[in-house]
């Protein structure tokens, strides 16, 4: 068993029994102190309040004027409150602790806290449609329902969520500890950043912090909710691969015959190839001599093999018809004998 600090990024033999957060009294008093605060933040700016006044004041001093030097700075820094960076890392980093500890809960959880962030967030961009800084056009005035989508600050609401899910989903109470300080600064700066810059008013910032925190204290509730996704697609991936080991296993299919091929049969020798005659037209047999006075007899009466890859032969002998005045080639003498036979008397 390793013992190094290396041995923590070996992957589990087992899911770990981590305990999700409840909805405790705690909880549910922060909620409510939240919320609270959320619903006066939107009714200081609805009725154009000493809050609006306090957002042109500060627009008009001009931090971003005041310190220049930390404009450099600030202009990378407030990337760790955009949507797309911060989402690729810390889903990077929980994907790796979901192979790790065998669960889906962590990538569920962050995919959960996005999509309430952009529900409500976004409603309520797009509800009060407040313009930002500079686009302003009457000092005093909240600039609200001109088509603008900058209260509150998307930026910071995301900085709280997506930083925030890290000390939510800590393991042990000291992780927490650390992480929830973490996420505070970082959302903090995100947010002042913003207002320095120019791009969002003071009230956009708290009305940010204030979005986000709600949608972390709300996440046990939605904790059933992410146990039942994680347990669906489990099934759906067991029966995937289930059936990927089924069509591993199983025999392949018979392959059709393929069509027979045609023999080539040896003719038989001595076969001929004009059909069936009488005996009188095929001549005497082989070994014989045929009647004297008859020209070609004796070449006739050999027998013709045939070959089996060649087509038969046309039986030899002497087509031309008899002529009375020439005497036949074998009337000087005997017959010769033929090739096989016996001699002829």
């Amino acid at each position: 068993m390793r013992t190094d600090i290396f041995a923590r990024l070996d992957r589990e033999p087992e899911p770990p029994k981590i305990e999700t957060p409840r909805m405790s009294r705690h909880r549910i008093a922060l909620f409510g102190g939240t919320l609270a605060f959320y619903l006066a933040i939107v009714l200081a700016v609805l009725v154009s309040s000493w809050l609006v006044a306090l957002d042109w004041k500060v627009m008009l001093f001009r931090p971003y004027q005041q310190w220049p030097e930390l404009h450099a700075f600030l202009d990378y820094y407030v990337v760790l409150g955009q949507r797309g960076p911060t989402a690729v890392m810390v889903a990077a980093w929980l994907g790796w602790r979901s192979w790790r500890q065998h669960t889906l809960r962590p990538l569920l959880t962050l995919g959960a806290s996005l999509l309430l962030l952009n529900l409500s967030v976004g409603a309520v961009k797009l509800g009060l449609g407040r313009l930002g800084p500079h686009y302003a056009t009457e000092i005093g005035s909240a600039e609200l329902f001109a088509g603008g989508d900058i209260f509150p600050s998307g930026h910071t609401a995301n900085a709280v969520v997506t930083w925030g899910i890290l000390a939510y989903l800590a393991t042990t109470p000291r992780a927490r500890r650390y992480l929830s300080a973490l996420s505070a600064f970082v959302s903090l700066g995100v947010g002042l950043t913003t207002v320095y810059i120019g791009t969002h008013w003071l009230s956009d910032v708290l009305l940010g912090w204030a979005a986000g925190l709600l949608i972390l204290l709300a996440l046990p509730w939605f904790e059933p909710l992410i146990t039942r996704t994680e347990v669906l697609v489990l099934s759906v991936r067991e029966q995937w691969r289930a059936r990927r080991r089924l069509r591993k296993s199983a025999p392949a299919a018979p392959e059709a015959p393929a069509a027979p091929e045609p023999v080539m049969l040896h003719q038989a020798l001595g076969a001929g190839a004009e059909g069936p005659r009488s005996a009188a037209d095929r001549g005497p047999a082989p070994g014989t001599a045929g009647p004297a006075g008859h020209p070609g007899t004796a070449a006739r009466t050999r027998a013709h093999p045939v070959r089996a890859e060649r087509p038969p032969l046309t039986p030899g002998g002497s087509r031309r018809p008899p002529h009375a005045d020439r005497s036949p080639r074998n009337s000087a003498g005997p017959p010769r004998p033929v090739a096989g036979g016996p001699v002829a008397p």
